[in-house]
């Protein structure tokens, strides 16, 4: 760990995180006060989110959504600071944003599950979600297959609206029309 880490004194705020030096082996997020560091993603992980990333947009541009699809984007939610795979943001919001963007700016988030970040995924980053408002929550897996699950916030939690499976196309009409085989996500055969 850095210098940085070490004298930090007492709760960790989104101000002390943004001001860190870059850590390019680390996500580094913040929930109540304290660090939620994770590896870098590895190949499959960063394969999938380039891919799902390029069909989001490609659906924002069709459908004419005033929304903007960002990779890795820092989100300040009520408990800290939240960094999804992906995020789709409110294009007037995004044009404005340097470092951070609202919760309250964001229709849904998009994670997407690797060995080391898999219970946060399930468990934690839903609840703080979910408390910040954010419309819909998508989870993807990719082991033992890909598969992705569609969450939309009811109360105070998400329920799944569908489920794409590999090698069935998925059609959800909320936040937008969009259609998907998570096979679409995996690396392709040689």
């Amino acid at each position: 760990m850095s210098v940085a880490y070490e004298l930090h004194t007492g709760p960790w705020t989104v101000a002390d995180v943004l001001d860190l030096p870059e850590d390019t082996r680390n996500r580094i997020e913040l929930v109540g006060g304290s660090l939620m560091m994770s590896p870098a993603p590895g190949v499959p992980h960063q394969r999938a989110s380039r891919r799902l990333s390029g069909l989001l947009e490609q659906a924002v541009v069709l459908v004419g959504a005033p929304l903007e699809v960002l990779e890795a984007v820092n989100v300040v939610v009520p408990d800290g600071l939240l960094i999804p795979d992906l995020a789709l943001v409110d294009a007037a919001a995004a044009a404005e944003a340097e470092l951070t963007v609202n919760a309250h700016d964001v229709l849904a988030v998009v994670e997407i599950a690797s060995p080391s970040t898999r219970v946060t995924d399930q468990k934690v980053k839903p609840a703080l979600y979910a408390g910040a408002g954010i419309a819909h929550y998508w989870r993807v897996e990719l082991k033992p297959v890909p598969r992705i699950h569609f969450g939309v916030l009811r109360g105070t939690g998400y329920v799944d609206q569908a489920l794409a499976q590999v090698g069935q196309s998925t059609r959800i009409e909320m936040p937008f029309p969009f259609e998907i085989d998570p096979a679409q996500l995996a690396a392709r055969s040689a």
